[in-house]
């Protein structure tokens, strides 16, 4: 996901965002740890897209604290 589109969401959207990633994040690892993974590079994707989402969010957060 570009960080453009996760721009235009709201607080509660991307916190659902978010967890919606680690969800998948976590779906990949026991693929992995089960051997049913076949496309590893998904892995690291996930966690790029889950550190965008986090940022964006705490710029957010930060923003309406000011």
């Amino acid at each position: 996901m570009k960080a453009s589109e996760l721009r235009t969401k709201d607080v509660a959207a991307l916190e659902k965002e978010v967890s919606e990633l680690l969800k998948a994040h976590f779906g990949l690892r026991m693929q992995k740890a089960t051997q049913q993974l076949n496309n590893h590079s998904q892995l690291g994707k996930t966690r790029k897209d889950i550190a965008r989402a986090r940022t964006i969010l705490a710029e957010k957060k930060q923003g309406e604290a000011k």
